[in-house]
């Protein structure tokens, strides 16, 4: 079977991948001379600059054009997430080397917090008064003996009928606190998990914990010289299993024929194909607008107050602590990742944008960051499909939301996946032949 691939983001160079050792024939084509689209990183810094319609050349300030690597979609990789996990089935980790990021804080009453998410840590805390550390602390420790399979360790909840909000209450959980392990431990974006049963959000406090023990500064990753290079190393996962690339190819018409795709039409030839994978921008009339994402890159000179000088962290400012419906994100990241200038630091804010008026909805975030050296500012529309492929065999990927993890991403991956396939996606299917070397099983 052919597949052809609109090989843009994220999603579709990691679909690309599976299907690809799964034995499927894979042509990728996209529009752009460079791999990953929005999941890209753009350097030198000059073409950034161009980017964004910037007047100037970067000063000499700046240092070497060529040192900057810089990620148009900020996002974290959990150290024992989805993505990870993806990466170490197909053993695509050995084109790739991470960096631990540094920290990860929580912003309360116009200050930031480094996160508790262990007992130890929940007992040092300055976010709490001394007997909500003790309640937070037996919080913690039922969400680690938790086990869906234990009622034992159930201790009156039911994962499929307590809702959150009656955790909360089981513990005697403030408001600060409830904010800050919803939306910094088990990253929501907002309070609507209040009011579901608490087993997703258990299991996602039990990602956090799990990837935080993995490395012991924060749970989560960051390749160096940037985002850029997960996409081009599924993409060598790909090419190395017969897939074949075509970039700086325009398309210019997707061919349909009965309500199927059959294929797509570049430069007066067609690429034929029984499967179509590709991001919203390629399918305008099949997808919907969902809101906006307002991103502003911040180039620094200095690491973020009150961090501890980390060279790298995340900070989330919960929705209730700046009166808005979903929360501010901030995810810094500097030259000791191979992405900035020596002493550069480059720090993305973004949200789900909620007014007429997002830059000033994300004044709470740059506050944190001054003084700013230069700021890009980008304001993205979110799409998602309309259209599940079942009949037509066109997959559209999500647009990427406000977040700074690619939890959400990999949910939209698996949900691609079992529409293509009919079959839930298992990490099992990823894995390379045992004997594999370059794509064939050793004789």
């Amino acid at each position: 079977m052919l597949l052809t691939f609109e090989y843009r983001s994220m999603q579709e160079c990691i679909l690309s991948g599976i299907m690809s050792v799964n034995g499927k024939k894979v042509l990728h084509m996209d529009r752009n001379p460079y791999y990953g689209g929005e999941s890209s990183s753009i350097t030198p810094l000059e073409e950034l600059y161009k980017r964004f319609s910037l007047p100037d050349s970067p000063p000499e300030s700046m240092g070497r054009g060529r040192d900057w690597n810089v990620d148009l979609i900020p996002k974290f990789l959990m150290a024992n997430g989805q993505l990870v996990k993806m990466l170490l089935y197909t053993e695509v980790t050995r084109y790739l080397d991470f960096k631990v990021v540094e920290g990860s804080f929580v912003y309360k009453g116009g200050k930031i917090y480094k996160v508790p998410s262990t007992e130890t840590e929940a007992l040092a805390s300055n976010l709490m008064g001394m007997f909500e550390k003790r309640r937070f602390r037996k919080f913690l420790v039922f969400v680690a003996n938790f086990d869906e399979n234990d009622p034992k360790t159930f201790e009156g909840v039911d994962p499929k009928t307590t809702t959150m909000r009656d955790v909360y209450k089981k513990f005697d959980l403030g408001q600060d606190v409830i904010d800050f392990t919803g939306h910094a431990l088990a990253l929501y974006r907002t309070d609507d998990y209040l009011d579901v049963p608490c087993l997703e959000t258990i299991n996602r406090i039990k990602l956090y914990s799990e990837s935080l023990a993995r490395y012991g500064k924060s749970p989560y990753l960051y390749p160096l010289y940037g985002l850029g290079e997960l996409p081009q190393g599924f993409a060598r996962l790909s090419a190395i299993y017969g897939g074949t690339y075509m970039l700086n190819k325009p398309v210019d018409e997707i061919v349909m024929e009965g309500g199927h795709v059959i294929g797509v039409k570049s430069e007066g030839e067609v690429a034929r194909c029984k499967q179509l994978i590709c991001d919203p921008s390629y399918i305008t009339d099949r997808v919907r607008k969902a809101g906006q994402v307002i991103r502003v890159i911040c180039v620094l000179s200095h690491p973020i107050k009150n961090t501890n000088d980390a060279n790298s962290c995340q900070i989330i400012i919960p929705q209730n602590q700046v009166n808005r419906n979903s929360d501010i994100y901030v995810c810094m990241i500097s030259y000791a990742h191979n992405v900035a200038a020596q002493g550069k630091y480059i720090a993305i804010v973004s949200t789900t944008v909620e007014t007429s008026e997002p830059e000033a909805e994300i004044e709470p975030a740059l506050e944190l960051l001054e003084p700013i050296d230069q700021k890009f500012v980008a304001i993205s529309d979110l799409y998602e499909p309309t259209d599940d492929g079942t009949d037509s065999q066109v997959f559209a990927s999500r647009s990427y939301d406000a977040t700074t993890h690619f939890e959400t991403t990999c949910n939209d991956i698996k949900d691609i996946y079992k529409r293509m396939t009919g079959s839930d996606f298992d990490f099992e299917n990823m894995k390379r032949k045992q004997n594999d070397v370059f794509g064939e099983d050793e004789q």
